[in-house]
């Protein structure tokens, strides 16, 4: 029997730690890069249920707290909860945006919250990073009132691949972050309990005048190179010029493509 637990590529997810450190690092240059990271997180917010009217939110690697202002904006009467594993995003969230809503720092795989305590998780381009997806889905279905919904957003493999190519390319290693399939999230979300209302993938397609853009995007998100085995010390001047020269062959009129493969997924827990 499969165990439906484990992800789909054992001991190459990064860990936890260097996730939050890499996350708390970025939170000052975060915003100002996260364009991707707003377009996914909008339509997601667009893919709720019209009938949903939540008492209580809970938004799911908040970040720096752009998406729990647009939810306490559109469920004004509802209370809100920010949860993010990178401390330092939590307090340049509360430093920016003041104590309106409460600020926890918890891992999604074991919520700090009650059971029942919420009628809506929303997730934005944060569940990517945690190794066991299935104990993501239980504990949503565990602190989601019955009729609740789970409305998250990941990425899936296919992300960056012209990246991961051109640096296969140039010296084997890995250099990209690596991601789940699509079919292990439909898998997952099959068995979770909860009743998938939709769950797509979508590619979004990011250009860029040069790879050094690029690179230092992902640098300002956090979001470089996490990976176990991950290359480390600075990149040598041949590789990079090897790096600049490979991706070049996937230049189009718009610049330099960086396709981002992303899973959109809502859920509702069946009513009792």
């Amino acid at each position: 029997m499969t165990d439906l637990s484990q992800p789909a590529l054992p001991g190459t997810l990064p860990d936890k730690r260097q996730v939050a450190a890499s996350f708390s690092r970025a939170a000052g240059s975060y915003d100002s890069v996260a364009a991707l990271q707003r377009e996914v997180g909008t339509r997601l917010l667009g893919q709720l249920p019209a009938d949903l009217q939540p008492s209580r939110w809970l938004d799911l690697g908040s970040g720096t707290g752009h998406f729990s202002r647009a939810l306490a904006q559109r469920y004004v009467a509802a209370g809100g909860v920010a949860v993010d594993i990178a401390e330092g995003m939590l307090r340049h969230a509360r430093e920016a945006h003041g104590g309106a809503l409460y600020h926890v720092a918890g891992d999604a795989e074991r919520l700090p919250l009650s059971d029942g305590c919420v009628d809506l998780v929303f997730s934005s381009l944060a569940v990517q990073w945690c190794s066991q997806f299935a104990s993501v889905l239980s504990e949503a279905q565990r602190v989601l009132r019955p009729g609740g919904v789970l409305a998250f957003s990941s990425l899936c493999t296919g992300t960056l691949d012209e990246l991961r190519a051109s640096w296969q390319a140039v010296d084997g290693l890995v250099h990209v972050n690596r991601f789940r399939r699509f079919d292990e999230y439909q898998r997952l979300c099959a068995a979770s309990g909860l009743r998938p209302l939709a769950l797509q993938r979508c590619p979004h397609v990011l250009h860029y005048p040069d790879v050094r853009s690029l690179t230092h995007e992902l640098k300002a998100l956090g979001a470089h190179n996490l990976n176990p085995g991950r290359p480390s010390g600075l990149t040598g001047r041949a590789r990079m010029q090897g790096l600049l020269h490979a991706y070049e062959a996937f230049r189009q009129p718009s610049g330099l493509p960086a396709t981002y493969q992303v899973v959109y997924g809502v859920l509702r827990k069946p009513q009792a």
